[in-house]
């Protein structure tokens, strides 16, 4: 009876390594990929002078936007590092006056019915105001351009953050209300205890929402009525003219989106942190 050699078996394939590597990040390079090349594709297309592709951007804008974003000559020649720290400064000033200022709001109206029913038209009607509405008043008010700019970022952030810490408390259970009042805990126990538990996701999310409006207002902000900043470097840029000044608009508008995507994601695993501690 004949039998195989042991080089004539065959052997079972070796799980492949490179698979489980590229598995997780293999939609985002099909993806970002494709859209490069489309965004390359349009570029040749319309033309490089009134849309950069990519490769037009990266080569235009290296030196000394991409290789040096630090760069300081004075005055506001600054690298896109400083312009984006100029307006992360800004912006962290209104965010927090309003997430301070919201959360205290928001919680008031939630746990008030008469004076949530009573100051719900004044904040539905403001909440609707266009960011940029309020700019000339704070310029009248402030006479300063960057404070001014902080006070649209604060208008703009506060009113997520207000509604949506009135809608988490009053989404509280009764059943919860019911213990409290069973278990007769005070105002700061319940407050402590029952409310701020049960609101830190919608706290959060108001939160989230705030942030993403308040990049958005310094930006359009910045570029009316500011020394510095990455809004006023894209307006900048446009009135300067020249043959790289749509790549170095370009390059800042992806900053600016990166910047954004990056104050979402810290705002979420913040919110993550806080309610893992809070239950």
């Amino acid at each position: 009876m004949a039998t195989s050699s042991p080089t004539t078996q065959l052997r079972p394939r070796r799980p492949s390594r490179v698979r489980p590597v590229l598995r997780p990040i293999l939609p985002y390079v099909i993806c970002i990929g494709g859209f490069l090349v489309a965004w390359q594709i349009l570029s040749a297309i319309l033309g490089a002078a009134r849309l950069p592709g990519p490769i037009t951007v990266i080569s235009e804008t290296w030196d000394p936007y991409i290789s040096q974003p630090f760069f300081d000559e004075g005055g506001t020649s600054k690298g896109l590092g400083w312009q984006i720290l100029i307006s992360l400064q800004r912006v962290a000033l209104g965010y927090g006056l309003a997430a301070l200022i919201g959360i205290t709001i928001g919680g008031l109206l939630g746990l008030s019915r008469f004076i949530g029913k009573g100051l719900d038209p004044v904040i539905q009607v403001l909440r609707t105001v266009p960011p940029l509405a309020w700019f000339p008043i704070s310029l009248m008010v402030f006479q300063d351009a960057s404070t001014s700019a902080i006070f649209v970022i604060f208008i703009t952030a506060i009113w997520p953050i207000i509604i949506n810490t009135a809608v988490g408390i009053r989404e509280i259970p009764q059943d919860y209300t019911n213990v409290a009042r069973v278990l007769r805990l005070r105002k700061g126990e319940y407050i402590r205890n029952i409310v701020i538990p049960a609101t830190v996701p919608y706290v959060f999310t108001g939160l989230r929402i705030a942030v993403g409006l308040a990049w958005l207002a310094i930006v359009a902000a910045e570029m009316l009525k500011a020394d510095g900043g990455i809004g006023y470097f894209i307006w900048d840029s446009y009135n300067a003219g020249g043959d790289s000044s749509s790549s170095q608009i370009i390059l800042a508008i992806l900053y600016v989106g990166l910047v954004g995507l990056a104050l979402d994601r810290l705002v979420a695993w913040v919110g993550r942190r806080v309610a893992r501690g809070a239950n």
